[in-house]
């Protein structure tokens, strides 16, 4: 469905107004998917991120401080997010060697274990309702990181 359907509206101020505005709708479109699919193993979008972070930096620890750096949605509440993970058993936070007053993160077997349950459930969500080529994909992914130059 086109945006002006999905949004009943005809006219837009310039093209890149009407781009801007298509971005929006389809980023907020797939958090919605997201949050679904999220939902039955009772984690968020933004501790998803968390996870995917630390598995690709394992096995080494990271810092609280460098995983905010990392996030898609840089005003998250880091510190807020890790106690929630960590009440799920899904990482553990360790005091820094180094600096007394860091805390290094790793993720934990069960955080990993999901993981490994979401990966395909995830491949599925981004190939499905996405509709593109993977020619397309690629197309897409380079025209947005071009818009961010």
């Amino acid at each position: 469905m086109s945006i002006e359907e999905e949004i009943k509206q005809a006219k837009f101020k310039s093209p890149h107004h009407k781009a801007v505005l298509n971005l929006l709708f389809t980023a907020n479109w797939i958090q919605n998917k997201q949050r679904e699919l999220f939902e039955p193993f009772g984690i968020t979008g933004q501790q998803y991120n968390i996870l995917r972070i630390l598995r690709g930096h394992q096995p080494k620890p990271i810092p609280a401080v460098e995983i905010k750096s990392r996030m898609l949605d840089k005003n998250s509440d880091v510190s807020r997010i890790l106690d929630r993970l960590i009440g799920k058993n899904l990482v553990q936070k360790n005091q820094c060697p180094n600096d007394k007053r860091a805390s290094d993160i790793n993720i934990t077997k069960e955080g990993l274990t999901l993981l490994d349950k979401l990966d395909a459930a995830i491949n599925n969500l981004d190939s499905h309702y996405l509709k593109l080529s993977k020619g397309d994909a690629k197309k897409l992914s380079d025209l947005l990181d071009k818009a961010r130059d």
